[in-house]
């Protein structure tokens, strides 16, 4: 019987649809599909056919194509068959209303069921239901009734939340959305559960279930200027709606033709909303946000954000509704200058070390290649010379005993920290073996391994289990793992800091290139922000063109020469003709305002620039200015607790590297169990000799940003001090 009805149903729909007349009128309704949603659940809940659907929707060519968040079109044929064999669908039961309390009342003289309603602002029959005599007596004076208080309603709440699906356009954030939306992100989140919570990322074009915003009918829009769009080839409902703006079911109620034509036609003329002034957009491209904390007030937001009231509540008109912990504010972006800004989300100061839980113990696991398969303890000799000659050893031990320096002052401040220690020994096999053999269950943080092959074998299978693996020498991963975080800063990061400090100090300055063919990219850098650069010819990759070179230079203007090579030879042979160059007069004169005044710099600092060849002398003299992700250790507290330890010998720049690595580590996860989350709200931190600061680049990891401007001055390495945005330590 239920397949014959189910024939029925289908024939006597198909007859409905031959038979009706052009002229009649056919009505649709948008569906956005759901997790778990097929074409034949949706056309049963419609009661339509799904051919009726596919012929609506001409972009979907078989069920197969219907997905989450695909947006349907629902042709509706009028009123549904009531049938005597069919079961109508059960009204929705309103929520009943409960009590939360009750309060008594003794009945006065004259006072009547009306006037008990009104007093307590309930209606007759809720009195009644709690005092069930009242349905067969009447009110009198002495009765004790028992009165209902009913949870506050907010009038201007609605009861059913209307949602749009909003398309995300090209730089728009989580925090400039729900800005716009009047929700928190929070809010956003529990709208959007597919939205990953580790990370902040947004793509342009990803759909969201957002609240649409009251007023947003096409009832209700009292006044909106529109104009005509003629339907180019290939153009479908959602790109013209994203290129737009506005949803694809506001379009079809704009232009019901579309529907009586099958869908959208090359050469259809439509009427849509006239696009809004770009001036008017709300991305990051002009504005950063900020999230308002609880317990905050106008008063200490205007102060932290050094904005007056009045501008605050200009950009942010919700704000006369009240203040509320959640609430996204928008700022001018150049208002962020001097502020501490990720993201395009500005960020609170907070003070890692006063920000201390002892209550978490951070559960900590280093992976380091110690090569004890290849180092004999019984022999010293040997070890000492395998521990100098070999680098990843060397690394290792001075990595190590600082971050055992870190472990000592972390338990200072009451931090209790269990820690894991292998060895790797350079070797992917073992560190294979090692994770087969130990568990990473509970483990907040991996710090290693540090080769490539064993880092990447790590980072897998720490991802399953949601675990931070923190790389200690690595910039960047052939491979994308989302949850690595890079301590050393990539090269683009260290160039275009050196560029843009550059570019803020330069005046008239002559500006020279010398750059070998593997640093191709840094000279185009260099060439992108200084047009009028001269380029120095260079021989085989090894020399200069002398002659042409001495000419390039001014003796009029201060000459900036760049040098890009990875050659030892060739940076002691520049450093050598440009400080020959610097001392010496231009004619027999011997006029000082015609000498040669030169300075060197480089993009891309390497171990060739500290190679024995080149003259300290030389580079002290020309000021020699580079990009550094470290700088040289100032902190005092450090190296006497370090020295303490390992009877007076003085921390390398391993060791400062592991004590900061590892503190910053340690410090985060003191604040909160998790490293992904901390890296959304912190800044930057810094160290004996190293600074933090991750930018999470969505799938492929987070990758530092800290770094500095290193200068040789009087045969000293100092920072220049270039006004960025201070520590959060």
């Amino acid at each position: 019987m239920g397949m014959k009805k189910y024939m029925l149903q289908l024939v006597f729909t198909m007859v409905l649809l031959l038979a009706m007349e052009p002229v009649s009128a056919q009505n649709y309704t948008t569906h956005a599909v759901k997790d778990g949603e097929t074409l034949k659940s949706i056309s049963q809940k419609y009661r339509v056919t799904p051919y009726s659907i596919l012929q609506a929707n001409k972009e979907i060519k078989s069920a197969s194509d219907v997905k989450e968040n695909t947006i349907l079109i629902i042709p509706l044929n009028g009123k549904a068959e009531d049938t005597k064999n069919e079961a109508k669908p059960d009204k929705p039961k309103q929520e009943e209303l409960k009590p939360i309390r009750f309060t008594r009342h003794r009945v006065r003289r004259k006072e009547t069921l009306f006037g008990l309603t009104q007093k307590y602002e309930i209606t007759e029959e809720q009195l009644k239901r709690y005092n069930t005599r009242l349905y067969s007596e009447t009110l009198d004076k002495g009765m004790v009734l028992q009165i209902p208080v009913f949870p506050e309603v907010d009038p201007n709440e609605e009861k059913e939340l209307d949602f749009e699906i909003y398309t995300v356009q090209p730089k728009e954030t989580r925090w400039s959305i729900a800005h716009k939306y009047g929700i928190s992100v929070d809010s956003l989140l529990v709208l959007n559960p597919e939205l990953d919570k580790n990370t902040n990322y947004l793509a342009a074009g990803e759909e969201l279930k957002l609240p649409r915003p009251k007023g947003d009918s096409l009832k209700e829009q009292k006044t909106e200027v529109f104009t005509s769009y003629t339907v180019p080839p290939k153009m479908t409902l959602y790109s013209l709606g994203r290129e737009y703006g506005i949803p694809t079911d506001s379009i079809v109620r704009l232009n019901p033709e579309i529907m009586k034509a099958g869908g959208l036609k090359e050469g259809m003329v439509v009427r849509l909303p006239k696009k809004k002034s770009q001036a008017g957009i709300v991305n990051t491209d002009n504005f950063v946000f900020y999230e308002v904390k609880p317990k905050q007030n106008i008063f200490r937001i205007t102060q932290n954000l050094k904005i007056t009231r009045e501008e605050l509540f200009r950009l942010n008109p919700a704000l006369e509704n009240g203040l509320k912990a959640g609430m996204v504010l928008k700022l001018p972006k150049e208002k962020a200058e001097g502020l501490e800004v990720k993201n395009a989300l500005v960020l609170d100061k907070i003070n890692l070390v006063d920000s201390i839980n002892v209550e978490n113990k951070p559960q900590l696991v280093f992976m380091l290649p110690f090569r004890l398969d290849k180092v004999n303890l019984n022999d010293t000799q040997r070890a000492e010379e395998l521990i100098k000659n070999r680098r990843d050893l060397a690394l290792s031990l001075g990595f190590y005993t600082g971050a055992m320096v870190a472990l000592d002052s972390i338990k200072k401040l009451g931090v209790s920290v269990n820690v894991k220690t292998y060895d790797t020994q350079l070797d992917q096999a073992k560190v294979k073996e090692i994770l087969f053999r130990e568990s990473l269950t509970g483990v907040d943080a991996v710090i290693g391994p540090l080769a490539a092959g064993p880092l990447d074998e790590v980072a897998v299978q720490a991802k399953t289990k949601n675990i931070p693996v923190v790389a200690p020498i690595a910039s960047d991963s052939k491979l994308s793992h989302s949850n690595v975080f890079f301590s050393v800063p990539r090269d683009a990061v260290l160039r275009d800091k050196m560029l843009a400090y550059m570019e803020k100090i330069h005046t008239d300055e002559n500006v020279v290139i010398i750059a070998d063919s593997t640093h191709q990219v840094a000279h185009d850098s260099i060439l992108s922000k200084f047009p009028a650069a001269q380029i120095a010819k260079v021989i085989d990759n090894k020399s200069l063109h002398l002659d042409r070179f001495l000419i390039q230079l001014s003796n009029e203007k201060e000459n900036w020469v760049f040098l890009e090579t990875d050659q030892p030879n060739m940076v002691a042979s520049v450093t050598s003709i440009l400080n020959s160059a610097n001392t010496s007069s231009v004619t027999a004169t011997n006029n000082p305002q015609e000498k040669v005044n030169v300075r060197m710099f480089t993009t891309s600092f390497n171990g060739a620039f500290e190679h024995e060849a080149v003259s300290k002398t030389h580079l002290s003299n020309l000021k020699f200015t580079y990009p550094s992700f470290y700088k040289e250790s100032a902190d005092d507290t450090f190296t006497r607790a370090y020295m303490k330890k390992y009877n007076g010998l003085l921390p390398d720049r391993y060791a400062i590297r592991g004590f900061d690595v590892t503190m910053d580590v340690l410090l985060k996860l003191a604040y909160k169990k998790n490293l992904f989350e901390t890296s959304k709200y912190i800044g930057l931190t810094e160290y004996a000799g190293n600074g933090f600061d991750y930018l999470n680049d969505w799938t492929s990891g987070y990758f530092n940003r800290a770094c500095y401007i290193m200068e040789y001055d009087n045969l000293t390495i100092k920072e220049v001090e270039i006004n960025d945005s201070k520590s959060n330590l």
